[in-house]
């Protein structure tokens, strides 16, 4: 891809998002009832091709079991207040109820109760004897110190998740998680990230994870952009891992599920995303906009309440439904934020395509007016897509 020059000795690629591109209608169409959104990641199966993000706002025990019924996979936060309190529910009030310019501070003071390891094994086994797949999250720093009640609360999935996760970190002070080792060693599948580039991606594969987390700063709540100066754009992110994952595939004959993480509102940003090339995603504010969210109408990200340099915010979102109806519907409004995969089940339908993967060859084009050709009343007027 051409480079641009930004300066005398720096260029750079342009990169995209989500509202930079269209997917572009194909020559044939099919009835929405005849298309297949599940999804499969190792062993199991899903109907929705759907993580809940591993935030507390966005999952509880009681969520992830919902969501896990509703066709889709929650991962638990197991460095969140789920696991630092025996009964959180207070806290989720207090935190609703705090002024903006108090909130963060406030927060840090909350996550700084340490984490307990038998509260981990005690919230899996909860999402567990539910009978739904269990999914939780921890960060690499803490990941060996929290294997073993991971391990005994049996686990069906673990995400080894921060802002950017490498398969090669250097420390000249502590001795890292060898990713590499832990993965290929551990005795339940691991997903890791995230990551935002080809290279990064391509070796996050390499550690034997059988899926890659890509979104570098795209979530609604998260402010590593703007604290850190780092990102890529969603659709050339979500590119950039499946040319990787075709190249893993080449080299190893082994899929690696590419999973977009971060940035998606509605359900064509899902579609979008799927025709990027993404297997899945993860979504977290569109969640924190049911009845059911434990956020209470508020969502923040996993590095809110970081001790020394916070990288989100505590932001509201609106109640829109209930979790059943923000997922899979019915919609009763216009803005396409409920039945994200009912939205993403008839844009594949009108393209053409059966299945996620092959919906994954659908032609996209750059479209910057995609957002605004012929909708000025709908922007004038605050409905819709100027909503």
């Amino acid at each position: 891809m051409a480079e641009v020059e930004i300066g005398i000795g720096k260029s750079g690629r342009r990169a995209y998002g989500f509202d930079d591109i269209a997917i572009v209608p194909s020559r044939r169409t099919r009835d929405p009832e005849d298309v297949d959104i599940s999804w499969d990641i190792d062993a199991f199966k899903f109907d929705l091709p759907l993580l809940a993000a591993a935030m507390d706002g966005v999952v509880s025990p009681a969520t992830a079991i919902e969501i896990g019924r509703l066709g889709g996979l929650a991962v638990l936060n197991l460095e969140g207040l789920w696991t630092r309190y025996d009964d959180p529910e207070s806290l989720f009030d207090e935190i609703s109820q705090l002024d903006n310019d108090k909130a963060t501070a406030r927060m840090q003071q909350i996550y700084s109760e340490p984490v307990k390891p038998e509260l981990v094994t005690k919230r899996i086994r909860e999402i567990k004897d539910a009978g739904v797949v269990s999914c939780a999250s921890i960060t690499p720093q803490r990941t060996e110190a929290y294997a073993k009640a991971v391990l005994e609360a049996e686990l069906d999935l673990l995400v080894i998740q921060g802002t950017v996760v490498s398969a090669e970190h250097v420390s000249k002070t502590v001795e890292p998680l060898n990713l590499k080792r832990f993965i290929r060693e551990f005795e339940i599948p691991i997903i890791v990230g995230g990551c935002a580039s080809y290279q990064a991606a391509l070796h996050l594969m390499r550690t034997g994870a059988v899926g890659v987390l890509v979104g570098v700063g795209p979530g609604h709540a998260c402010t590593t952009r703007g604290v850190l100066g780092i990102g890529v754009p969603q659709a050339t992110a979500i590119a950039d891992a499946a040319g990787a994952r075709m190249r893993h595939l080449d080299e190893t004959g082994v899929y690696v599920q590419v999973i977009a993480d971060g940035g998606m509102s509605t359900g064509g940003d899902i579609a979008k995303a799927i025709a990027c090339g993404a297997d899945a995603v993860m979504i977290g504010s569109p969640l924190t906009s049911a009845h059911e969210a434990p956020g209470k109408g508020y969502h923040w990200g996993m590095a809110t309440f970081h001790p020394t340099l916070p990288r989100g915010a505590r932001i509201k979102t609106s109640i829109r439904g209930s979790l059943k109806e923000i997922l899979v519907g019915p919609a009763h409004e216009n803005d396409g934020r409920l039945n994200l995969f009912g939205g993403l089940r008839t844009s594949m339908a009108t393209c053409g395509y059966e299945t996620v993967k092959e919906f994954q060859k659908a032609e996209v084009m750059v479209a910057p007016a995609l957002q605004t050709e012929g909708k000025a009343l709908q922007r004038e007027q605050h409905i819709g897509m100027g909503s």
